[in-house]
């Protein structure tokens, strides 16, 4: 199978690349704007025409595409991740390679979710941001274009190379500083949103599958289950060796969130100066600080305090499930964080 893979050096481009490889029937071909693709190619700014005679000459079966932005403004959002896909699809319309096109969207599609439900792909999308509508848009170029395609909606990946600016990656370089200079406690806030934590190499398998696939639509990428991230900043202190404590100052009034040193996890009075309202957060010239402020870990991403996945498409379709527990990765983006120290 000869496959062709946009956006070969993002997050999750390096783990289906590496995924890819690994299987003896694939051919694989990079394209993307860093110099460690096979050819490069900027799909926000190069033109339907060259991308259809690159299309032609390598005539692959599959075209996976992992390009995109998650910053920047509204025009820069559009472009890397809305016009490129436009430039995509285009291309292969004119084309005569028939590739299938296996998009990759996200959960910021939905945007916010009812506490305690799970998303299905026949949700409304009501995007919160900027970010959301523009992949939101991707998406309907996708299902409009009269492909053979497949959208999967990547809920929040994590594991290894964890951007440093995501929430999990700020929390593991706010503890390694807080470990390295000796602190015994570090304050934290924002952690009470629940996220649908997905390992970024069981996203990689899904990607392999719905490749082999005869799904179209759009299928969600989840685990199933939200985790709030206090929880998870729990399990990243006991994964790493934390000998001091986690004190979430915005925690509910009457309870905070203390990890000790032997790995219990309890809730105590929070101090009166923590009955912040719920959106609430120190400033941010305090961010990251274990002393004298407290590290915040808001989500970006425009889906309110609450998003899990629904994954039986995945499950039916695809046949696959997520198989990486959350604690091994969140160990290995302690480890990345460790060898900081």
């Amino acid at each position: 199978m000869r496959v062709l893979l946009l956006g070969s050096g993002g997050y999750l481009g390096r783990y289906v690349a590496e995924h890819l490889l690994a299987d003896p029937a694939v051919q694989l071909t990079a394209l993307g704007r860093g110099d460690d693709a096979d050819v490069r190619f900027d799909l926000s700014s190069g033109s339907p025409g060259a991308l259809t005679r690159f299309l032609n000459a390598v005539h692959p079966g599959v075209v996976i595409n992992c390009a995109g932005a998650t910053r920047g403004g509204a025009r820069e959002l559009t472009r890397h991740n809305t016009v490129a896909v436009a430039t995509v699809c285009e291309s292969l319309r004119r084309s005569g390679c028939g590739a299938r096109l296996v998009q990759i969207g996200c959960s910021s599609e939905y945007g916010p979710s009812q506490p305690g439900s799970s998303t299905a792909e026949d949700a409304v999308p009501r995007p919160g941001g900027p970010y959301g509508v523009s992949k939101l848009a991707a998406t309907e170029l996708v299902l409009g274009s009269g492909l053979d395609a497949v959208v999967l909606r990547v809920f929040s990946p994590v594991g290894p190379g964890t951007p440093a600016g995501s929430p999990l990656g700020r929390l593991a370089e706010a503890m390694r500083r807080a470990m390295q200079s000796g602190e015994s406690e570090l304050k934290l806030s924002g952690l009470g949103v629940q996220r649908d934590f997905v390992d970024v190499r069981d996203v990689a398998r899904a990607v392999h599958a719905a490749s082999l696939s005869a799904a179209q639509g759009v299928v969600n990428i989840g685990t199933g289950r939200a985790v709030r991230l206090r929880e998870a900043a729990a399990v990243l202190a006991r994964v790493a060796g934390f000998g001091g404590s986690l004190h979430e100052i915005d925690a509910p009034p009457g309870r905070g969130l203390v990890h000790h040193a032997a790995g219990a996890v309890a809730h105590v009075p929070a101090p009166a100066h923590a009955a912040h309202g719920p959106g609430h957060h120190p400033h941010p010239a305090a961010e990251g600080h274990p002393t004298g402020g407290a590290a915040t870990f808001p989500y970006p991403d425009g889906c309110g305090s609450w998003q899990q996945a629904d994954v039986r498409t995945a499950r039916d379709r695809l046949g696959w499930r997520s198989r990486i527990p959350l604690e091994e990765s969140l160990a290995d983006i302690w480890m990345e964080a460790a060898c900081r120290i």
